[in-house]
């Protein structure tokens, strides 16, 4: 199975009865990463009044901090939680700065402007999903690239790189739970006239049909 998180690190800015608030996200995978992204931002926008922040870190998502940095509470922190576990990603720390502009917003108008923060910045980083996944080499015969060719296209395999020398060596990221199913079909396909390179497992971005190494 994979989990959903954040393609990029991004900021967001709305204006809200004169107060500016900034929504920051970016993927993280420990809670140092996550105090230290938290920091950056707080050194960033010292001038501001709040940096409130929340940050859920795992697959299950078992661990989940947040801080109204000053706010009443309940009015900063769990909002901008909520919006994470409403979005279902994980590894994922947000903070949103508030520059206050002189007008009280009541903690209901909070709430709702540090839901929006937060939303901005999911919004704008992109959801996107993660994957086991493995690197698989297939070299055959020049003869048998068409056949293996439309069988890729068939199933929707998306081949990452093929290279010609003696022979031809097809490499792609499969998901680990099609790896079976593509190493029947290929051996069918060549009538056992393939040799299969099967790498190690790691985590891959999904994007539609094909998986992308992390930057």
């Amino acid at each position: 199975m994979g989990y959903f998180t954040i393609k990029d690190e991004v900021s967001a800015q709305f204006e809200e009865k004169k107060s500016v608030f900034i929504g920051h996200i970016k993927r993280i995978y420990n809670e140092d990463e996550a105090k230290e992204f938290i920091n950056k931002i707080k050194s960033e926008h010292r001038e501001a009044r709040h940096n409130v922040y929340a940050y859920v870190i795992g697959e299950n998502m078992g661990i989940q901090r947040y801080s109204d940095d000053g706010e009443p509470q309940g009015t900063g922190g769990i909002p901008v939680l909520e919006v994470i576990k409403k979005n279902e990603i994980t590894d994922v720390v947000v903070v949103v700065t508030r520059y206050f502009g002189g007008i009280l917003l009541g903690k209901g108008g909070l709430v709702r402007a540090y839901s929006k923060g937060a939303a901005l910045a999911v919004s704008e980083g992109g959801i996107v999903e993660k994957v086991k996944g493995l690197i698989i080499d297939i070299i055959i015969d020049y003869d048998m690239l068409g056949k293996v060719q439309y069988l890729f296209e068939q199933n929707l395999w998306h081949t990452e790189n093929i290279d010609y020398t003696d022979k031809v060596k097809i490499t792609m990221y499969c998901p680990k739970d099609v790896v079976e199913v593509l190493q029947s079909n290929t051996v069918e396909t060549t009538n056992g006239k393939c040799e299969i390179i099967i790498g190690d497992e790691n985590y891959y971005f999904k994007l539609e049909n094909r998986l992308f190494k992390e930057e």
